[in-house]
């Protein structure tokens, strides 16, 4: 009888001090997020995995970025990518739709559809903003439209708004491949660290 209390006592202590589940971070975006031209481990949803796991964060990270994505291609797959539990949901679109000269008021439907879907899904999940600017030979009027349409969709739905994804990365040519456009791993780098600063607490 005592042995089996034992063993009932030990087992009990396993489950009550088991740790707790990993949180999943998610990255929603287009060829930034998904790494273009490099390999999968030096995009910056990785860096922001080795990242956080070396600050002892149980984390699960996964990257759903899709080059050439546009707000509504994002929309089109974004049911079946809420098929899984999130934590923390990174919104990177937009980029795509302001270099074709899209019209911004279905950009602005459309990623606020996409932070909709997943709050019904998820209604604890941390939404993080990425914003982006635009040219400016696609004119003033557009591209300041483009500039405050993120600051808008994360004061509406208390997201968490980081201003320029790309910031201390765009226009320095060593941080750029070729096209000046898809940062190199060592943008990636940085990109990741800036990310790191805001999803740490949110996780943590």
């Amino acid at each position: 009888m005592v042995g089996k209390l034992a063993v009932f006592i030990v087992v009990a202590m396993s489950f009550s001090f088991s740790p707790p589940p990993a949180k999943v971070v998610l990255f929603f975006g287009d060829s930034l997020t998904a790494g273009y031209g490099l390999n999968p481990e030096d995009a910056f949803p990785a860096v922001v995995d080795k990242t956080l796991k070396k600050s002892g964060v149980e984390v699960r990270v996964i990257n759903a970025g899709l080059s050439g994505e546009t707000s509504a291609g994002g929309l089109t797959r974004i049911d079946w990518i809420l098929r899984q539990p999130i934590d923390v949901f990174f919104l990177e679109l937009g980029a795509n739709d302001g270099l074709r000269g899209l019209p911004l008021s279905e950009t602005r439907k459309n990623l606020q559809t996409i932070i909709d879907k997943v709050k019904v899904k998820n209604p604890k999940c941390r939404i993080v903003l990425a914003g982006m600017m635009v040219p400016p030979n696609m004119g003033k009027e557009y591209s300041d439209e483009f500039r405050v349409l993120y600051s808008e969709i994360a004061r509406k739905n208390k997201a968490t708004l980081i201003p320029f994804l790309l910031d201390g990365v765009a226009g320095i040519e060593r941080l750029n491949q070729a096209d000046g456009i898809h940062p190199t791993a060592e943008g990636h780098a940085i990109i990741g660290k800036n990310i790191t600063e805001v999803i740490l607490p949110m996780v943590k």
